[in-house]
């Protein structure tokens, strides 16, 4: 069955796919750690699964097994890594992950694996499964690697050396009893860039990520305040980080993306700080819809982007003041908060434009 579940997994655009074994009880006392050291942040379903995480069968009566896949995301651009470096670069365009550029992959991968479950139970008949795709208490990352399709790197993200790290993992629990891959070992050496490259100093030590300092985490998971001391850390990066994906050699392998609902929409891969800030909520919606974006909601969106333009270098600072003084007087007192912060970092008061 392994060998004929790869080649269904392919047949659908999965990069690669493998089976693991769900005895996750080594990895228990790591999460554990990482929990108690609060690294979780405000992510409380972290801690309200706790080890249910780490026990498959306690989630989903009756899986034997992980059926995990993965589908690449890097930009088709054969270039798309000195276009992020120069992204980062211009102070004043807008950096979002490039796994985000396109429409959200929690939809697509999960349907994917529903039509290879399907594609299964037309071989041998009906069988209990439930796929995943970052959509529940499940440890993705390991059990890829228990499945040999890559190892954890420094970052603790998987890595596969044909892959780099730039695709999406999924996850397919299954009750059917299949034979697990053997895991593949680490390559990572003594390499420490990514640890370096952190613009915020989330990676701790090697394999260990303090979420509440990524800037993934401070985009996109946290509901209130950033905390004051790592905005101007975070430059132009709206949503998401990929620094630590950026230096690592890997990538130099990372597969370019055959799906079209990955390639970039609205611009947001050479889109200005000033002109998406510019965005109403009812804009935001129209233009996010079918992105993972979306979901932060626009009061997020305008406080990432005013940090941002906070940290706009003195060439385009009066762009910047016209665009924050437009926000200054905005209903959210979390936006108000982001925007006067950003005005005042460029030195001057906070004079909100007077009413049209």
């Amino acid at each position: 069955m392994p060998a004929r579940l790869i080649a269904w997994a392919r047949e659908l655009g999965f990069a690669s796919a493998g089976v693991a074994g769900i005895d996750l009880a080594s990895a228990e006392p790591g999460l554990r750690q990482w929990l108690a050291a609060g690294f979780h942040g405000e992510m409380d379903y972290m801690a309200r699964h706790g080890e249910r995480r780490a026990r498959p069968a306690e989630l989903v009566p009756g899986t034997l097994s992980a059926v995990m896949v993965t589908m690449d995301y890097a930009p088709a651009d054969p270039d798309w890594r000195e276009r992020a470096w120069a992204t980062l670069g211009a102070p004043e365009r807008a950096f979002v992950s490039r796994y985000a550029l396109g429409r959200d992959y929690h939809k697509l991968v999960r349907a994917r694996l529903q039509r290879l479950a399907e594609r299964i139970g037309a071989e041998i008949g009906r069988f209990g499964h439930r796929v995943f795709c970052d959509s529940g208490p499940v440890m993705e990352v390991e059990l890829a690697r228990r499945a040999g399709l890559g190892w954890r790197g420094k970052h603790t993200l998987l890595l596969n050396r044909e892959q780099g790290s730039m695709f999406f993992l999924g996850t397919l629990y299954t009750d059917l009893p299949l034979a697990p891959a053997d895991p593949v070992s680490d390559h990572c050496g003594s390499c420490e860039r990514c640890l370096q490259a952190c613009p915020t100093g989330a990676i701790v030590a090697p394999y260990r990520l303090d979420a509440r300092r990524c800037i993934s985490y401070l985009t996109i998971e946290l509901d209130g305040p950033i905390p004051a001391e790592l905005r101007p850390a975070m430059g132009n990066r709206i949503y998401g980080c990929d620094d630590c994906q950026l230096v690592c050699p890997w990538n130099r392998y990372a597969q370019p993306t055959a799906e079209p609902d990955f390639a970039p929409r609205h611009r947001l891969d050479a889109a200005t700080l000033a002109e998406l800030f510019a965005w109403d909520e009812a804009q935001f919606l129209e233009r996010m819809a079918g992105s993972a974006i979306r979901r932060i909601g626009h009061e997020r969106w305008l406080r990432n982007l005013a940090v941002a333009l906070g940290n706009v270098d003195p060439a385009g600072r009066e762009t910047a003041l016209v665009a924050l003084r437009s926000r200054a007087a905005h209903p959210s007192a979390l936006v108000r908060e982001h925007v006067a912060w950003a005005i005042a970092r460029h030195g001057f008061p906070v004079l909100p434009s007077p009413p049209s």
